[in-house]
């Protein structure tokens, strides 16, 4: 979960709601430019944070705070593989793009744990093997991969509250073409993107957080117990081409 400290303890944002602001913005993308298969990339961009379930998980730290996950050191093979063999029952072009994503994430952690290094390897020639299945080639599965980390980039940056103040602009990542995307939130609060991807010269997006009074937590049960009797706060950003 991603987890902003607030004056009056904490907001927390589901991984599945980051997913699927995620989604939204992958919806606006300008359709002419639109990556290969566009409707089961947003799919995949939807759904390639299925495996959190931060209501049934320890999602504290040790000093009883709600964790956020850029904090969780710990990496769980039978998990990951869960989301990659789940992700077949939305087609083979999900799961190809899903195991990109899990490759991209766990790539860094290679030598860790003998399991994780013979999962990533068994990532790889899936792959190669789900690529050749459905006869697409190299270039757009990558141009479709970085589209959907494109989306899931900007997403963390507005989830974690990385807007930088006084209009100073931000890298986002490369785009499905290659370029470079850069976004700045103005003084009366919009927020602009250059060069401008989206089709529509100005639209809003949203996701829901909850809001949690209680600074710290016994177990995560009570963590639980507090995020489903919490207020929903809906945080919106309104796009518009400069």
């Amino acid at each position: 979960m991603i987890v902003n400290a607030t004056q009056n303890g904490w907001e927390i944002i589901y991984h599945r709601a980051h997913a699927l602001l995620a989604a939204q913005l992958a919806g606006q993308w300008q359709r002419k430019n639109a990556p290969a298969r566009l409707y089961e990339t947003l799919a995949a961009i939807s759904h390639h944070d299925d495996l959190e379930k931060e209501w049934e998980e320890d999602n504290l730290t040790a000093a009883g705070a709600p964790m956020d996950f850029m904090l969780n050191p710990n990496i769980d093979v039978a998990k990951i593989a869960t989301l990659a063999k789940n992700a077949h029952y939305r087609g083979r072009w999900v799961a190809l793009l899903i195991s990109k994503h899990i490759s991209r994430i766990n790539e860094p952690n290679r030598g860790r744990l003998v399991e994780l290094d013979k999962f990533l390897d068994e990532q790889l020639n899936h792959q190669q093997h789900l690529q050749e299945e459905l006869g697409i080639a190299p270039d757009q599965v990558e141009a479709a991969y970085a589209f959907m980390q494109w989306c899931d980039r900007l997403s963390l940056i507005l989830c974690q509250q990385e807007l930088p103040a006084d209009e100073r602009w931000l890298e986002i990542s490369p785009g499905p073409d290659g370029q470079r995307y850069d976004i700045m939130q103005r003084r009366d609060h919009l927020v602009t993107v250059q060069p401008w991807p989206f089709e529509d010269q100005q639209f809003t997006v949203n996701v829901e957080a909850c809001n949690l009074s209680q600074v710290k937590f016994d177990h995560s049960q009570e963590l639980s117990q507090a995020l489903r009797k919490a207020p929903i706060n809906v945080l919106e950003w309104t796009f518009v081409k400069s």
